[in-house]
């Protein structure tokens, strides 16, 4: 199936550039110039991928990251970076982009990271579907009921409001209790990627998440830590 992807980009020659790269997959590119509109033309389509720059006119790409992660449905994101801005990098990661390529970069490695989204998609759907069969797509552990498919979260019957990224974290320890995962596992699985310094996006999510989800967030009774090692969700049906 013939895969849409939106790319947000200014530059002409590089926006240009990946379009062409994109149609080689098979896939249709739409290209936008402005952040601005690129956003109203995500909100109008269904697209598959977001190829998006940083510094963009009319809005720039971290607030469009934002924006995108703040919707109920979600596409991956591959983030335009400049070499030197490593504060950009990271704070497109934090706000919830997949994946980043910073400039000038090569044909070959801007194929193999779509490449790499695309298979990573492809594979939460068949766990999403297999979930579904097998659990009838809801997550119990403990007070805390999860809902893949809603993609909803209630503790004690409360509904709490996560991000998509704060939501895939919690499924994703949920499946797999009692499991000790390290930080860079957990990117490579949950985000996508593993590149080394950015483990602290992590960390920020699972503070975010105990903020949320634990009745004392200092003395956690979900989201363990092994220390030393990492993390791991709790293995035990009931808390005393």
């Amino acid at each position: 199936m013939q895969k849409n992807i939106l790319i947000i980009e200014d530059d002409p020659d590089i926006a240009n550039l990946v379009r062409l790269q994109m149609q080689d997959l098979n896939c249709q590119a739409d290209v936008v110039h402005d952040g601005l509109e690129g956003l109203k033309q995500f909100k109008a389509g269904q697209y598959d991928l977001l190829v998006l720059d940083i510094m963009l006119p009319g809005m720039d790409g971290l607030d469009v990251c934002k924006a995108i992660r703040q919707m109920e449905s979600y596409v991956p994101i591959l983030m335009l970076t400049a070499k030197s801005s490593e504060l950009d990098r990271v704070l497109g990661l934090e706000l919830g982009a997949d994946d980043y390529l910073s400039k000038p970069f090569s044909v070959m490695e801007l194929v193999a990271r779509v490449k790499a989204l695309f298979r990573r998609v492809d594979a939460l759907q068949i766990q999403h579907d297999k979930n579904t069969d097998d659990s009838n797509n809801e997550l119990c552990i403990g007070d805390i009921k999860i809902n893949q498919q809603a993609r909803t979260v209630q503790i004690k019957s409360a509904e709490i409001t996560l991000t998509a990224k704060e939501f895939d974290l919690l499924t994703y320890f949920a499946l797999h209790p009692g499991k000790v995962f390290t930080r860079t596992q957990l990117l490579d699985c949950v985000w996508g990627y593993g590149h080394d310094g950015y483990e602290h996006t992590v960390n920020s999510h699972i503070n975010r998440l105990r903020a949320k989800i634990e009745q004392n967030p200092a003395k956690p009774d979900y989201i363990l830590t092994a220390w030393g090692v990492g993390y791991k969700f709790t293995d035990k049906s009931h808390h005393e």
